[in-house]
Formats: structure tokens, C-alpha cells, sequence
């Protein structure tokens, strides 16, 4: 029998495995279970799908997500794989004959989603069937604590109950130590072997900034930094992510939008549009981004603020699979804040689930306020020490200036109390600076003594001020009425006198430094790189297939710069396993033949 690494080379063209996924798939293989949390792009993948070729039987892989499974399939019968998927798409024919090549033992891989999975009818099936190993893809969704769960999973503990001697592995990039806790006891997976892989990813630069005016703040990254780029951006609601979109179109991006509203037919082919087609901006609910393997994102951007640390991640993590230079761009204010507490408050989650939602949405709070590596304290969250700050967020680049801000806290904290902590953010700053509004009048606010006391800051610092405020829990927000400020335990010693704080001093207009630019090296003939990029281009549309499934950008780069001239040295290039080379090698070798005969004679 082959071994993994045999098995990496010849079928995936890789030399090597990176860490930990040679251990991981020695441990399935032999039998074990495993837990692997794995950050995006880190090759999680490879861990299940070489185990499940080189034992006997087929691989189950458990997946969320009908609409990528086609695409993941395709991909491994690139690579010669015999991969299939059970799914509410297929007809009753064409579900009868994959079903028949299970157990006729004449598949390597198929995907299943879990409401199929845990059909009697389904679980029958594969008691019938040659069964290598199991794979639950997006693991986090088994946790009511995880930022995409989904209700089928909690019913996935019946593979050890009715498989008991068959490996399993569950997936991941996202996880805190609670999440990987339940992953643990819904699955029945207390004896496997836990894999916690690093969750940094150097190649993003994180930044975050104060939303001023949000869609000149996305104009301005776009046109400055990825005028051309593959990116997505995150809104909180559906209506938003059309109103954007268009708004983009208007401004000459190709811009779609995505979310749970809009009909399948649309969704499928916006997310067929962005895997397939160049440069195209999906803007997107967090109903979309899940399994997508696109590794040319180049961009990821939040309007609004995600309501944890751990959506963060996994949504920023969607770009830059490919290692390349990539952004994960963020505008926040007030309202963000306001709205995620809202919605909190109006679920129907039980008091401790709410009382955790909340310690999560004050994390996230905290990234955004800090005024140190941002780096660092995401890593820290995940339980992850990083010694030296990063470099590489908006933070290290660009040190964020701080300020005294004890008297004006003393001062905002004091208007909420004398107004009865009855008022919100708008009101208390028209009162702090003296304004003559009608409000003021109504309440005689314009006779307290707080009245005109802060007229040196502008209404925009204010604004600061109470944000931090309330991100720092010195005030809380009344949710059930209108955003009224309340004054919470925290603020005594810093009204008694007996503690100071230091709020950062924003500056949202700066201009960022750029990110390198992903270029291409020097010795690289762009000519012959287009002309590689054409022939890349044209197999896809002719299989139906995202470029990248036939080769990533990297490969083609080594091509460049290796320039094979027979399918010995064609094979040698990373990324180029036997079905490929077989595949593609002619193919590809007459491209680069044809170029340089070309030239030849244009110089000649």
C-alpha cells in the first residue's frame, strides 16, 4: 500500500505535507479519531482525503453546504479521484446510481449533507457499504455557542452509536476552548486525538477603523488597493448588501450581492460568477463564504461589526488562501454596537446563552479598541501566544496616539446620571456642549451643571469618548427603549478620583500604508505568464471548472520561472500530480513552446 506521503506527491503533486497533517492522517489512517482545528487555507482538506484513499472503502464527508459540493467534487476528479455527492439536487435516477457505486465499492470520497446523513434510510445505505472513514466538515456548526450552527449536526453522535469501529474526524478552522468543548461531547469524540494547528495568518494585514462615512471609507480602500481584485464584503443585514452592491455597480466594480433571501437560482449563480469569473466583489450576509476554496481573495471587508471574534476570523480568513498579500478591512461605530445588543437582547437564547453572547460581543469590542498589536490579542483569544508584535495590522504599522481622557469621561459619565440615564448618545453631547435644542428646553437641561462643560471637544470626539465608554462597560445601553445610557458598577473609582483612563485618539481619515502588492517576480516573462493564465482559462470553461481547480496561480508562476520542456520536468512542478501531468502537461508544454516560437520570430 501506498504511503501518505506517496500518496500526496503522485495524487496531489505536493513534495511535502506541512504541520500537523502528516500525523493527522497517519492517525486516521491507522483507525483513530481526530479533532483538527486548522486555520483557513491551512490544507485541512488533505487530512481527510488521503486517509480515505488509502484505506479500504469510501470516505464520508459530512458537509453543510450543498451548493459547494459540486465544486468540490469536481476538483478531486481532477486529480483522479472517484468523487461523488448525495444531495436534494440530484434526481431519483441519477441518486440510485451513486448509491449503487458505493456499494459496489467504486468511489473514493462522497459528500453527504447532514439532514441525508441521518436518514434511516441513508444510514441503511452505508450499513450496506465498504465504509473508510467519516469527515464532519465545518465541525463548529455542532456548537450552540459557534457562529454558524446548524440544528442537523447535533445529530451526528449517531455515527460512533451505529459505526462504532470507523474512524472520524471533525474539521475546523474556528474554535475557542468552549466550541471545541461541545464539538468533543455532541460527537462522542472524548478518545480522539486533538490537533490545534497555529490560527495566525501572517499574510493578512488587519485593520480597523471608525466609521465615519462607510461607503467613501470602502470607495477610497477599493480605488486606493484592490481596484481590480476578488474580494467580499460583510454587511449585518439583507437590504444593506443590495444597496452596496448596486451602489458599486454604479461605481464600475463588478459587485453582486448574496444572501438567504434571494432566490437559489440567483445565489448559485453569483457564487458560481465569483469562483469562476476575475475580479468580482461578492457583497454578502454571513450566509455566504463557508467552504468557499477561492485562494485569490484578496480582500475582505466588514461594514458592520461582526458580533464575535470567532465570525471575525473565520470571515477574514476567506481571504488570502493562497499565502499572498491579502486585507481584512473593518469600519465600526456606536450603532454597530447598539444593534448587535439589540438583537441579543430580542433573541430567544436562554439568560445564559445571552450572558455569553455578550462576554463574546465585549471581546470583539476590545480588538477593535485596542491600542496595541491586533495580532496578538486575536491569537490570545484562541488561547495562542505570540511573543513580538506583528508588524503587519493597522496598530503596529501606524502606533495609535492616546490622550487623557479622564475629565471627559467624568464629564460624559456625569450628564447621563444628572438626566436620570434616560437619554442617549446624541442628546448627552448636545447637553455637554451647550447646543439650544428644543430637547434641551423640554427637559430644562440647559439649567444642570454639566450644561456647556465640554464646548473645547467636538461633537465627532464625543462621539469617541462615549463609544470607548461604552466598550470599556462604564456605561451600559437600555435595549428596550431608545439607546439610553445607564451608568454601570465600573464607573465609581473613576468618578470618586481614584483612577484614571487613556482613550485612543482616532484619527479615521489617515491614510493606510498599502499592503505589497501581490506582484509577480521580477525574472517572470509576463508575456508567457498571460499566455499560460489564456490556456488555464479556456480548459476551465471548457470543463465548467473555477481556473484554480486546474492549477493555482503558484503553479503557474513555477512554470514561468522553470520552463519544463518535457513532462518529466513538468512533473517535478508543485502542484502537478500523474492525472494532471497526464491531463495537462501536453497541453500546457505547446503553450509555452508556442510562446517562445512566437517571439523568436517577432525578434527575428
Amino acid at each position: 500500500m501506498s504511503t501518505p506521503l506517496e500518496f500526496l506527491q503522485s495524487v496531489f503533486g505536493y513534495a511535502v505535507f506541512r504541520e500537523p497533517q502528516q500525523e493527522i492522517i497517519e492517525t486516521v489512517v491507522d483507525g483513530g479519531d481526530a479533532l483538527v482545528l486548522m486555520p483557513t487555507g491551512g490544507g485541512k482538506s488533505l487530512c481527510y482525503q488521503i486517509p480515505a484513499i488509502a484505506r479500504k472503502g469510501c470516505g464520508i464527508v459530512i458537509s453543510p453546504l450543498i451548493a459547494l459540493m459540486l465544486d468540490q467534487v469536481k476538483a478531486l476528479r481532477q486529480v483522479g479521484i472517484k468523487a461523488s455527492y448525495l444531495n436534494s439536487t440530484l434526481d431519483a435516477d441519477s441518486a440510485a446510481e451513486i448509491e449503487q457505486s458505493l456499494i459496489s465499492n467504486d468511489l473514493d470520497l462522497l459528500y453527504i449533507a447532514p439532514e441525508r446523513l441521518c436518514q434511516e434510510r441513508t444510514l441503511s445505505l452505508l450499513g450496506r457499504s465498504n465504509i473508510a472513514l467519516f469527515a464532519i466538515d465545518e465541525a463548529h456548526c455542532v456548537s450552540q455557542w459557534g457562529h454558524d450552527f446548524r440544528a442537523d449536526y447535533l445529530q451526528l453522535s449517531i455515527l460512533h452509536q451505529r459505526f462504532p469501529k470507523i474512524p472520524r474526524i471533525a474539521l475546523t478552522a474556528t474554535a475557542d476552548a468552549r466550541t471545541r468543548k461541545e464539538i468533543i461531547e455532541r460527537l462522542d469524540l472524548g478518545h480522539a486525538k486533538q490537533f490545534i494547528a497555529g490560527f495566525d495568518r501572517p499574510n493578512i494585514r488587519y485593520r480597523i477603523t471608525l466609521k465615519i462615512n462607510a461607503k467613501q471609507q470602502l470607495l477610497r480602500f477599493l480605488q486606493d488597493e484592490h481596484p481590480n481584485d476578488a474580494g467580499i464584503i460583510y454587511c449585518l443585514s439583507r437590504k444593506k448588501t443590495e444597496e452596496i452592491a448596486f451602489w458599486l455597480q454604479q461605481q464600475g466594480y463588478k459587485a453582486l450581492p448574496y444572501h438567504a433571501g434571494l432566490n437559489s437560482e440567483i445565489r448559485a449563480d453569483h457564487q458560481s460568477r465569483f469562483l469562476h469569473e476575475d475580479g468580482i466583489i461578492i457583497v454578502a450576509t454571513i450566509a455566504f463564504g463557508m467552504g468557499i476554496d477561492k485562494p485569490d481573495v484578496r480582500f475582505v471587508a466588514h461594514l458592520d461589526m461582526p458580533k464575535t471574534i470567532e465570525s471575525y476570523y473565520q470571515e477574514t480568513g476567506r481571504a488570502g488562501r493562497d499565502g499572498e498579500p491579502s486585507d481584512a478591512w473593518m469600519a465600526y461605530g456606536l450603532q454597530d454596537i447598539i444593534k448587535l445588543r439589540q438583537m441579543m437582547a430580542s433573541s430567544n437564547g436562554s439568560e445564559q446563552h445571552k450572558r455569553v453572547e455578550q462576554h463574546r460581543l465585549n471581546a470583539m469590542l476590545g480588538l477593535c479598541e485596542i491600542t496595541s498589536c491586533r495580532r496578538q490579542t486575536l491569537l490570545n483569544y484562541f488561547g495562542e501566544t505570540q511573543e513580538q508584535p506583528c508588524g503587519n495590522c493597522d496598530t503596529c504599522l501606524e502606533p495609535v496616539n492616546t490622550w487623557d481622557g479622564t475629565k471627559a469621561a467624568r464629564m460624559a459619565l456625569s450628564a447621563a446620571y444628572r438626566t436620570g440615564q434616560r437619554f442617549g448618545v446624541s442628546h448627552l453631547i448636545d447637553l455637554l456642549r451647550g447646543a439650544e435644542t428644543e430637547k434641551i428646553r423640554q427637559f430644562q437641561h440647559h439649567q444642570l451643571p454639566t450644561y456647556g462643560v465640554g464646548r473645547e471637544l467636538e461633537i465627532n470626539q464625543w462621539r469617541s469618548v462615549f463609544r470607548q465608554l461604552v466598550a470599556r462597560g462604564y456605561f451600559s445601553v437600555d435595549l428596550e427603549g431608545f439607546g439610553a445610557l445607564r451608568l454601570e458598577e465600573k464607573c465609581r473609582p473613576l468618578l470618586r478620583g481614584d483612577t484614571q483612563v487613556k482613550l485612543r485618539q482616532d484619527n479615521p481619515r489617515r491614510k493606510a500604508k498599502q499592503q505589497t502588492k501581490n506582484v509577480l517576480p521580477a525574472e517572470i516573462d509576463i508575456a508567457l505568464w498571460e499566455a499560460l493564465r489564456d490556456c488555464r482559462r479556456v480548459l476551465a470553461e471548457e470543463q465548467k471548472v473555477p481556473p484554480y481547480v486546474i492549477f493555482h496561480d503558484r503553479t503557474l508562476q513555477e512554470m514561468c520561472l522553470i520552463l519544463p520542456e518535457n513532462l518529466a520536468e513538468f512533473g517535478r512542478i508543485n502542484g502537478v500530480g500523474e492525472r494532471k501531468l497526464e491531463k495537462y502537461g501536453p497541453v500546457f508544454l505547446q503553450a509555452i513552446s508556442t510562446h517562445f516560437s512566437t517571439r523568436a520570430i517577432s525578434e527575428h
